[in-house]
């Protein structure tokens, strides 16, 4: 009897001539919006930086080389659950003691690029001033509907489903048990992993605790609390309109984002700046080429629609799976520069914390912005873990 185990295949992107020559097109006919004197970025995306950056995309950006430093990294497909899975799996490098195999789960707006930098810091740590004993193998797979993944046809999948489908595939590759980490979406698929395969997760570490959901009464939470809940009301009210776009009509959206690659990367940028420790500029956390290989992945594997609709699944999760408390041993760096960062208190109400830091640098993408400060949160965090894995 043939086995019938998925098999992974190495994968290699290679953009077709005619796709740039597209985008080309269409970057230099964007049809640009009037906006008001002196808006900035007080509406959304500012228009001159836009302009600037949509001509540097058409006429400067070099996107085949981009493609092939991506391509360094050891990519590879694999068929589960119906779909083609793309992942990267980077080994540890020479490593002096056990070595611990971590799954890294990315967010929105981004894929596989979340931890493009932070692969070598912790495959061999010893390469860059580490300890070799620390070394990680690392598993990076994108989300059905991100990068280089296929895009469900049917309904998208809500992090539990894509949980369970990470558990599979670290079971293809030979792990028993592994860490997990994450952040933003990642975050909560990293949390279901520990939920619901408890016996073969490890560790689970997050850069945020989830939006929060109580249904008991306020009175029982602490003042600290009770100030975060009203914080996060507050920010949900000024910055969450793409988030109830995306729960609720993602597809109106995605004709336009799909069309025009200028609104895809005001969709994306805006995020970017708002969520990363630049104070306002947003250069100060990526270089136009950082930020436009980012957008250029979603406008040439056409995701942004399906990324989108993730949060329409996760919408539907159950109240009562929110409220399952983690006890798998959980630590969380909360970055600076993040967005609603969570009170300790609420963090142990909803996890069994063994560590939690504050690192004076790095915002929502803290494994992009500051990746030897994430790379050491990691190491630090999951050292105590490593025999368990065995």
């Amino acid at each position: 009897m043939p086995d019938a185990s998925p098999r992974p295949e190495p994968f290699h992107p290679q953009t077709a001539p005619s796709a740039l020559d597209d985008l080309g097109a269409r970057l230099r006919a964007t049809r640009w919006p009037d906006v008001p004197e002196g808006a900035g970025w007080s509406l959304g995306t500012d228009l001159s930086y836009l302009r600037e950056l949509v001509a540097y995309w058409a006429d400067e950006f070099d996107w085949p080389a981009q493609e092939a430093a991506l391509a360094q990294l050891p990519h590879f497909r694999v068929p589960l659950g119906g779909l083609r899975i793309h992942f990267v799996h980077a080994r540890a490098v020479a490593p002096s003691g056990p070595v611990l195999p971590l799954i890294l789960n990315h967010g929105w707006p981004d894929c596989f690029w979340r931890y493009a930098k932070v692969i070598p810091l912790l495959t061999d740590p010893g390469a860059h001033g580490a300890d070799p004993a620390d070394a990680f193998d690392v598993v990076v797979p994108d989300m059905p509907g991100f990068g280089y993944s296929d895009r469900p046809k049917g309904p998208p999948l809500d992090s539990v489903a894509v949980a369970a489908l990470w558990a599979e595939l670290m079971d293809v590759l030979g792990y028993g048990r592994f860490g997990a980490a994450g952040g933003d979406v990642g975050s909560h698929v990293s949390r279901y992993l520990a939920l619901d395969h408890p016996d073969r997760v490890v560790a689970v570490h997050r850069t945020d605790g989830g939006l929060p959901l109580f249904t008991g009464d306020r009175a029982e939470l602490s003042q600290e609390e009770r100030a975060w809940f009203d914080e996060v009301a507050a920010w949900g009210a000024a910055e969450g309109a793409y988030a109830a776009v995306h729960r609720t009509k993602p597809q109106t959206a995605a004709f336009g984002l799909s069309d025009s690659p200028a609104g895809l990367a005001a969709w994306i940028v805006e995020k970017l700046r708002a969520w990363s420790d630049c104070g306002g500029d947003v250069e100060r956390s990526f270089t136009k080429d950082e930020i436009l290989t980012n957008v250029t992945l979603y406008w040439l594997t056409e995701t942004i629609g399906s990324s989108m609709r993730m949060y329409r699944a996760n919408a539907a999760i159950p109240p009562a799976q929110l409220a399952r408390r983690v006890e798998v041993p959980s630590g969380f760096s909360l970055f600076a520069g993040d967005v609603v960062r969570p009170p300790r208190a609420w963090l142990e109400r909803t996890a069994n914390v063994v560590r939690v830091t504050e690192p004076a640098r790095g915002g929502h993408f803290a494994p992009f912005e500051e990746p030897e400060l994430y790379a050491e949160e990691l190491r630090a965090f999951f050292r105590p873990y490593r025999a368990a894995a065995r």
